[in-house]
Protein backbone atom coordinates (compact mmCIF):
# COMPACT_ATOMS: atom_id res chain seq x y z
CA UNK A 1 0.00 0.00 0.00
CA UNK A 2 1.20 3.53 -1.05
CA UNK A 3 0.83 6.35 1.39
CA UNK A 4 -1.97 8.68 -0.44
CA UNK A 5 -4.12 5.47 -1.20
CA UNK A 6 -4.95 5.39 2.64
CA UNK A 7 -3.72 8.84 3.91
CA UNK A 8 -7.36 10.42 4.06
CA UNK A 9 -8.53 6.95 6.09
CA UNK A 10 -5.93 7.53 8.41
CA UNK A 11 -7.07 10.44 9.28
CA UNK A 12 -10.99 9.65 9.12
CA UNK A 13 -11.12 6.41 10.15
CA UNK A 14 -13.90 4.67 11.36
CA UNK A 15 -13.71 0.97 12.84
CA UNK A 16 -17.73 -0.22 13.81
CA UNK A 17 -18.65 -3.48 14.51
CA UNK A 18 -19.87 -3.97 10.79
CA UNK A 19 -16.67 -3.49 9.67
CA UNK A 20 -15.18 -5.53 12.21
CA UNK A 21 -17.57 -8.02 11.67
CA UNK A 22 -16.43 -7.83 7.79
CA UNK A 23 -13.34 -7.98 8.25
CA UNK A 24 -13.11 -11.19 10.18
CA UNK A 25 -15.66 -12.67 7.28
CA UNK A 26 -12.95 -11.65 4.56
CA UNK A 27 -10.00 -12.50 6.90
CA UNK A 28 -11.22 -16.12 7.87
CA UNK A 29 -11.89 -16.47 3.74
CA UNK A 30 -8.04 -15.68 3.24
CA UNK A 31 -7.04 -18.38 6.07
CA UNK A 32 -9.11 -20.82 4.08
CA UNK A 33 -8.01 -20.78 0.74
CA UNK A 34 -4.56 -20.81 2.32
CA UNK A 35 -5.22 -23.89 4.58
CA UNK A 36 -7.54 -26.04 3.03
CA UNK A 37 -7.09 -25.14 -0.73
CA UNK A 38 -3.02 -24.26 -1.23
CA UNK A 39 -1.64 -26.03 1.53
CA UNK A 40 -3.91 -29.37 -0.33
CA UNK A 41 -2.67 -28.41 -3.92
CA UNK A 42 1.23 -27.90 -2.31
CA UNK A 43 1.16 -31.57 -1.01
CA UNK A 44 0.72 -32.74 -4.23
CA UNK A 45 2.71 -30.27 -6.19
CA UNK A 46 5.92 -30.88 -3.74
CA UNK A 47 5.61 -34.70 -4.32
CA UNK A 48 5.18 -34.98 -8.21
CA UNK A 49 7.67 -31.84 -8.49
CA UNK A 50 10.03 -34.15 -6.59
CA UNK A 51 9.79 -37.05 -8.83
CA UNK A 52 12.12 -38.11 -11.24
CA UNK A 53 12.28 -38.21 -15.15
CA UNK A 54 11.63 -41.97 -15.34
CA UNK A 55 8.65 -41.86 -12.48
CA UNK A 56 7.09 -39.07 -14.54
CA UNK A 57 4.29 -39.15 -17.41
CA UNK A 58 2.16 -36.69 -19.09
CA UNK A 59 -0.56 -37.31 -16.39
CA UNK A 60 1.71 -36.36 -13.21
CA UNK A 61 3.09 -33.65 -15.30
CA UNK A 62 -0.39 -31.61 -16.05
CA UNK A 63 -1.22 -32.83 -12.39
CA UNK A 64 1.86 -31.15 -11.04
CA UNK A 65 1.44 -27.93 -13.06
CA UNK A 66 -2.34 -27.40 -12.36
CA UNK A 67 -1.60 -28.42 -8.67
CA UNK A 68 0.91 -25.44 -8.47
CA UNK A 69 -1.39 -23.71 -10.37
CA UNK A 70 -3.92 -23.40 -8.10
CA UNK A 71 -1.54 -23.82 -5.00
CA UNK A 72 0.58 -20.11 -5.77
CA UNK A 73 -3.12 -18.45 -6.74
CA UNK A 74 -5.12 -19.11 -3.39
CA UNK A 75 -1.60 -18.71 -1.22
CA UNK A 76 -1.14 -15.17 -2.63
CA UNK A 77 -4.78 -14.34 -3.36
CA UNK A 78 -5.10 -16.07 0.13
CA UNK A 79 -2.75 -13.86 1.96
CA UNK A 80 -4.26 -10.83 0.42
CA UNK A 81 -7.44 -11.18 2.07
CA UNK A 82 -6.12 -11.61 5.26
CA UNK A 83 -4.77 -8.17 4.59
CA UNK A 84 -7.63 -6.80 3.47
CA UNK A 85 -9.69 -8.25 6.20
CA UNK A 86 -7.43 -6.85 9.01
CA UNK A 87 -7.47 -3.53 7.41
CA UNK A 88 -11.39 -3.60 7.89
CA UNK A 89 -11.52 -4.50 11.39
CA UNK A 90 -9.38 -1.14 12.05
CA UNK A 91 -11.25 0.65 9.75
CA UNK A 92 -9.24 0.78 6.50
CA UNK A 93 -10.47 0.01 2.61
CA UNK A 94 -7.17 -1.43 1.19
CA UNK A 95 -7.07 -1.96 -2.62
CA UNK A 96 -8.08 -5.63 -3.82
CA UNK A 97 -4.95 -7.37 -5.23
CA UNK A 98 -6.39 -10.48 -7.42
CA UNK A 99 -9.21 -9.98 -9.36
CA UNK A 100 -9.92 -13.37 -10.80
CA UNK A 101 -6.76 -13.80 -12.99
CA UNK A 102 -7.71 -17.55 -14.10
CA UNK A 103 -10.49 -16.00 -16.48
CA UNK A 104 -7.92 -13.87 -18.63
CA UNK A 105 -8.33 -13.91 -22.40
CA UNK A 106 -5.11 -12.73 -22.93
CA UNK A 107 -1.51 -12.25 -20.77
CA UNK A 108 -1.83 -8.54 -20.37
CA UNK A 109 -5.28 -8.97 -19.08
CA UNK A 110 -3.99 -11.21 -16.46
CA UNK A 111 -1.09 -9.25 -15.49
CA UNK A 112 -3.82 -6.46 -14.76
CA UNK A 113 -5.68 -9.06 -13.06
CA UNK A 114 -2.76 -10.98 -11.21
CA UNK A 115 -0.74 -9.53 -7.93
CA UNK A 116 -2.40 -5.48 -9.13
CA UNK A 117 0.19 -4.01 -6.03
CA UNK A 118 3.30 -5.93 -7.62
CA UNK A 119 2.01 -4.95 -11.67
CA UNK A 120 1.15 -1.05 -10.42
CA UNK A 121 4.31 -0.89 -9.01
CA UNK A 122 6.87 -1.94 -11.77
CA UNK A 123 4.72 0.19 -13.91
CA UNK A 124 4.92 3.27 -11.84
CA UNK A 125 8.21 2.99 -10.70
CA UNK A 126 10.24 1.04 -13.69
CA UNK A 127 7.85 1.27 -16.70
CA UNK A 128 7.22 5.11 -17.06
CA UNK A 129 10.72 6.62 -15.62
CA UNK A 130 12.16 4.38 -18.51
CA UNK A 131 9.89 6.03 -20.65
CA UNK A 132 6.69 3.84 -20.84
CA UNK A 133 5.40 3.96 -24.60
CA UNK A 134 6.14 7.53 -25.04
CA UNK A 135 9.74 6.87 -27.48
CA UNK A 136 8.27 4.94 -30.35
CA UNK A 137 7.58 1.18 -30.43
CA UNK A 138 10.99 -0.27 -30.51
CA UNK A 139 11.64 1.46 -26.81
CA UNK A 140 8.09 0.26 -25.84
CA UNK A 141 9.46 -3.10 -26.33
CA UNK A 142 12.29 -2.84 -24.62
CA UNK A 143 10.91 -1.11 -21.68
CA UNK A 144 8.57 -4.38 -21.24
CA UNK A 145 11.19 -6.60 -21.51
CA UNK A 146 13.20 -4.68 -19.15
CA UNK A 147 10.44 -4.71 -16.47
CA UNK A 148 9.25 -8.54 -17.05
CA UNK A 149 12.86 -9.42 -16.69
CA UNK A 150 13.06 -7.06 -13.41
CA UNK A 151 9.81 -9.14 -12.63
CA UNK A 152 11.39 -11.94 -12.56
CA UNK A 153 14.47 -11.52 -11.25
CA UNK A 154 12.65 -9.67 -7.98
CA UNK A 155 11.48 -13.22 -7.00
CA UNK A 156 14.90 -14.69 -6.62
CA UNK A 157 18.63 -14.85 -8.52
CA UNK A 158 17.57 -17.76 -10.13
CA UNK A 159 17.14 -18.56 -13.80
CA UNK A 160 13.82 -19.98 -13.39
CA UNK A 161 12.41 -16.18 -12.71
CA UNK A 162 14.12 -14.95 -14.73
CA UNK A 163 12.60 -16.84 -17.68
CA UNK A 164 8.90 -17.06 -16.21
CA UNK A 165 9.52 -13.43 -16.08
CA UNK A 166 11.12 -13.12 -19.85
CA UNK A 167 8.00 -16.05 -21.06
CA UNK A 168 5.45 -13.33 -20.19
CA UNK A 169 7.23 -10.42 -21.56
CA UNK A 170 7.66 -12.84 -24.46
CA UNK A 171 3.34 -12.98 -24.78
CA UNK A 172 2.81 -9.04 -23.67
CA UNK A 173 4.78 -8.03 -26.92
CA UNK A 174 3.06 -10.92 -29.52
CA UNK A 175 -0.12 -9.70 -28.37
CA UNK A 176 0.61 -6.35 -29.49
CA UNK A 177 1.12 -7.70 -33.21
CA UNK A 178 -1.24 -11.18 -33.00
CA UNK A 179 -4.85 -9.79 -32.22
CA UNK A 180 -5.76 -12.55 -29.50
CA UNK A 181 -8.88 -10.76 -28.79
CA UNK A 182 -10.23 -11.25 -31.92
CA UNK A 183 -9.93 -15.14 -31.24
CA UNK A 184 -13.38 -16.95 -29.98
CA UNK A 185 -13.68 -16.41 -25.97
CA UNK A 186 -12.65 -20.39 -25.78
CA UNK A 187 -9.59 -20.08 -27.81
CA UNK A 188 -8.55 -17.65 -25.67
CA UNK A 189 -8.95 -18.77 -22.38
CA UNK A 190 -7.13 -21.95 -23.49
CA UNK A 191 -4.20 -19.66 -24.29
CA UNK A 192 -3.98 -17.69 -21.38
CA UNK A 193 -4.36 -21.08 -19.61
CA UNK A 194 -1.33 -22.62 -21.30
CA UNK A 195 1.06 -19.68 -21.10
CA UNK A 196 0.25 -19.09 -17.97
CA UNK A 197 0.96 -22.69 -16.80
CA UNK A 198 3.81 -23.87 -18.53
CA UNK A 199 4.87 -20.43 -17.38
CA UNK A 200 4.76 -21.26 -13.66
CA UNK A 201 6.29 -25.10 -14.02
CA UNK A 202 9.37 -23.02 -14.46
CA UNK A 203 8.57 -20.44 -11.90
CA UNK A 204 8.48 -23.68 -9.20
CA UNK A 205 11.19 -25.71 -10.53
CA UNK A 206 14.45 -25.60 -8.89
CA UNK A 207 16.54 -25.77 -11.97
CA UNK A 208 16.43 -24.56 -15.24
CA UNK A 209 16.41 -28.37 -16.42
CA UNK A 210 14.01 -29.70 -13.67
CA UNK A 211 11.38 -26.85 -15.54
CA UNK A 212 12.50 -28.31 -18.99
CA UNK A 213 11.87 -31.66 -18.05
CA UNK A 214 8.82 -31.45 -16.53
CA UNK A 215 7.48 -28.94 -19.24
CA UNK A 216 8.72 -31.53 -21.65
CA UNK A 217 6.62 -34.26 -20.19
CA UNK A 218 3.70 -32.39 -20.53
CA UNK A 219 3.42 -32.82 -23.95
CA UNK A 220 5.50 -36.36 -24.53
CA UNK A 221 5.26 -38.21 -21.72
CA UNK A 222 3.17 -40.69 -22.59
CA UNK A 223 4.54 -43.62 -20.68
CA UNK A 224 2.49 -45.68 -18.40
CA UNK A 225 4.22 -47.68 -16.73
CA UNK A 226 3.16 -49.13 -12.75
CA UNK A 227 6.02 -47.29 -11.01
CA UNK A 228 4.04 -43.85 -12.46
CA UNK A 229 0.38 -45.04 -12.12
CA UNK A 230 1.38 -45.69 -8.43
CA UNK A 231 2.89 -42.58 -7.73
CA UNK A 232 -0.18 -40.82 -9.24
CA UNK A 233 -2.60 -42.71 -7.32
CA UNK A 234 -0.86 -41.66 -4.20
CA UNK A 235 -1.56 -37.90 -5.44
CA UNK A 236 -5.06 -38.43 -6.71
CA UNK A 237 -6.62 -39.39 -3.21
CA UNK A 238 -10.77 -38.19 -2.56
CA UNK A 239 -9.41 -34.87 -0.74
CA UNK A 240 -7.19 -33.72 -3.29
CA UNK A 241 -10.14 -34.69 -6.03
CA UNK A 242 -12.51 -32.43 -4.02
CA UNK A 243 -10.31 -29.79 -3.38
CA UNK A 244 -9.33 -29.25 -6.80
CA UNK A 245 -13.29 -29.40 -8.04
CA UNK A 246 -13.52 -26.48 -5.19
CA UNK A 247 -10.41 -25.15 -6.08
CA UNK A 248 -11.64 -24.22 -9.94
CA UNK A 249 -14.78 -22.88 -9.13
CA UNK A 250 -12.96 -20.91 -6.40
CA UNK A 251 -11.09 -19.15 -8.97
CA UNK A 252 -14.10 -18.13 -10.81
CA UNK A 253 -16.04 -15.32 -10.49
CA UNK A 254 -18.93 -17.54 -9.01
CA UNK A 255 -19.61 -15.33 -5.40
CA UNK A 256 -19.74 -11.94 -7.24
CA UNK A 257 -22.59 -13.31 -9.56
CA UNK A 258 -24.47 -15.15 -6.98
CA UNK A 259 -24.51 -11.78 -5.03
CA UNK A 260 -25.88 -10.18 -7.93
CA UNK A 261 -28.81 -12.66 -8.27
CA UNK A 262 -29.19 -12.53 -4.34
CA UNK A 263 -29.20 -8.85 -4.04
CA UNK A 264 -32.42 -8.83 -6.15
CA UNK A 265 -34.38 -10.34 -3.64
CA UNK A 266 -34.06 -8.53 0.48
CA UNK A 267 -35.58 -12.36 1.68
CA UNK A 268 -32.70 -14.05 -0.65
CA UNK A 269 -30.26 -11.62 0.95
CA UNK A 270 -31.20 -12.10 4.52
CA UNK A 271 -31.13 -15.60 3.62
CA UNK A 272 -27.85 -15.55 2.28
CA UNK A 273 -26.50 -13.09 5.22
CA UNK A 274 -27.68 -15.79 7.58
CA UNK A 275 -25.80 -18.32 5.08
CA UNK A 276 -22.37 -16.68 4.82
CA UNK A 277 -22.51 -16.24 8.66
CA UNK A 278 -22.94 -19.73 9.07
CA UNK A 279 -20.41 -20.56 6.32
CA UNK A 280 -17.89 -18.61 7.55
CA UNK A 281 -17.90 -20.22 11.13
CA UNK A 282 -17.75 -23.81 9.30
CA UNK A 283 -14.54 -22.52 7.06
CA UNK A 284 -13.09 -21.65 10.54
CA UNK A 285 -13.73 -25.11 12.25
CA UNK A 286 -12.15 -26.90 9.13
CA UNK A 287 -8.99 -24.73 9.47
CA UNK A 288 -8.22 -24.96 12.92
CA UNK A 289 -9.19 -28.78 12.65
CA UNK A 290 -6.15 -28.50 9.31
CA UNK A 291 -3.63 -26.98 11.17
CA UNK A 292 -4.09 -28.36 14.53
CA UNK A 293 -3.25 -32.14 12.39
CA UNK A 294 -1.17 -30.49 9.88
CA UNK A 295 2.69 -29.29 9.91
CA UNK A 296 3.61 -25.81 9.52
CA UNK A 297 3.54 -24.64 6.11
CA UNK A 298 4.30 -20.97 5.48
CA UNK A 299 2.71 -18.56 2.50
CA UNK A 300 5.22 -18.86 -0.37
CA UNK A 301 5.78 -15.27 -0.71
CA UNK A 302 8.15 -15.88 2.20
CA UNK A 303 10.69 -17.11 0.14
CA UNK A 304 10.81 -13.26 -1.66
Amino acid sequence: MKYHDIQEQIRKRKADSQEIAEGMRRFIVGLSKKVLISNTMAYAADILFSLQASEMNVLSAWTAAIAYLFQIYFDFSGYSDMAIGLGHMFGFGFRENFNYPYISGSIKEFWRRWHISLSTWFKEYLYIPLGGNRRGRVRTCINKLIVFFATGLWHGANWTFVIWGLWHGMFILLEEVFPVKKLPKVLQHMYVFLVVCIGFVMFRADTFSQGMMMIGNMFTGWEFENQQITEMLSVLTPVFLITLVCAAIGSMPVLPKLKVWVGASIVKNRAAELFGYIGTVFLLVLCMLALSGGTYNPFIYFRF
